[in-house]
């Protein structure tokens, strides 16, 4: 088991950038793969970003392709997204996630956190 606690969020202007954090606890975190997911009003979770346990596989949505980063610190136990050039329709609840696999993290992953809001102001 691991829990993954959310910090960062806030409101920003567009085009102003954000990092958001997850610390977990439990089991080591090195042994997950950790992502981010996402939760606009009125609209579905979806997938943002997800890195493997040693951070060489990474992959995106199309939606924030080239304006956020996601890397991890194992030492750290923690996972990170950069968010860059934020626009209105990155307005959404970030959720913090883990599992076993990129392709487990990319569509049902087994551990989410309680996430944090981000509000994009135009």
């Amino acid at each position: 088991q691991v829990q993954l606690v959310e910090s960062g969020g806030g409101l920003v202007q567009a085009g102003d950038s954000l990092r958001l954090s997850c610390v977990t606890s439990g089991r080591t975190f090195s042994t997950y793969v950790g992502g981010w997911f996402r939760q606009a009003p009125g609209k579905e979770r979806e997938f943002v970003a997800v890195i493997s346990r040693s951070g060489g596989i990474i992959s995106y949505a199309d939606s924030v392709k080239g304006r956020f980063t996601i890397s991890r610190d194992n030492a750290k136990n923690t996972v990170y997204l950069q968010m860059n050039s934020l626009k209105a329709e990155d307005t959404a609840v970030y959720y913090c996630v883990a599992g076993s696999s990129t392709v487990a993290v990319t569509s049902r992953p087994a551990y989410w956190g309680q996430g944090t809001q981000v509000t994009v102001s135009s």
